[in-house]
């Protein structure tokens, strides 16, 4: 294996239940082996457009089994999970909100991607819409209304775009995925092989 920094780079849509899943259990992962992880959120549209695909929830037979699988996967897992409506959002604001708030502090912007996921997958809460978004954000004690104003900037906008990009770029084609000492994993059922290629240093 390499000798890059002990990280684990973890890439997710938040409308992504499998992402969901991976969060939940990644960082107990990366705590075993002294790594850390850095929660990258980005946007599964426009990756699948270049790969062709569509999300997985409107792919006949294959959406179906996956609605299925996932909720089963939770209940193995003792994971909460509802099945929200709308399903998929697109998740721009709330991603552009998770990497605001990485700028300040990266503990936080940890807990905020989770607190969206919960907002989502536990509490039928529709994190595609600002307003949503915003009360996560106020509830886990960001600071609303100067994020409001970030919001609305360029700089922000450029900086999902440019996440998603250099995604593509790593050869990131779904959700969750992750990249550990160059080594890709994708599917929150990569985990356990995430964390044996860890203990054995490779194979």
């Amino acid at each position: 294996m390499s000798n890059n920094p002990k990280i684990i780079d973890f890439y997710f849509d938040l409308s992504s239940p499998y992402g969901y899943i991976g969060a939940q259990g990644i960082a107990a992962v990366a705590g075993r082996h002294d790594y850390a992880v850095c929660w990258k959120p980005i946007l599964l549209g426009p990756i699948l457009k270049q790969t062709g695909h569509k999300p997985l929830a409107q792919v006949p037979l294959m959406g179906e089994y996956s609605l299925h699988d996932i909720q089963r996967c939770c209940r193995r897992l003792n994971i909460d999970f509802t099945l929200p409506d709308p399903f998929p959002i697109p998740t721009v604001t709330a991603a552009r909100a998770c990497y605001w708030q990485q700028n300040f502090d990266a503990e936080a912007a940890k807990q905020l991607i989770l607190a969206l996921y919960r907002a989502y997958f536990t509490e039928n809460r529709n994190i595609s819409r600002a307003p949503v978004v915003l009360e996560v954000c106020r509830e886990q004690g960001l600071d609303v209304t100067a994020l409001t104003e970030a919001l609305t900037g360029q700089a922000l906008k450029d900086h999902l775009r440019q996440a998603t990009a250099n995604a593509l770029s790593r050869g990131v084609f779904g959700s969750p995925f992750f990249i550990v000492d160059d080594e890709p994993f994708w599917g929150a059922d990569r985990l356990p092989d995430l964390d044996d290629w860890l203990t054995e240093d490779g194979w």
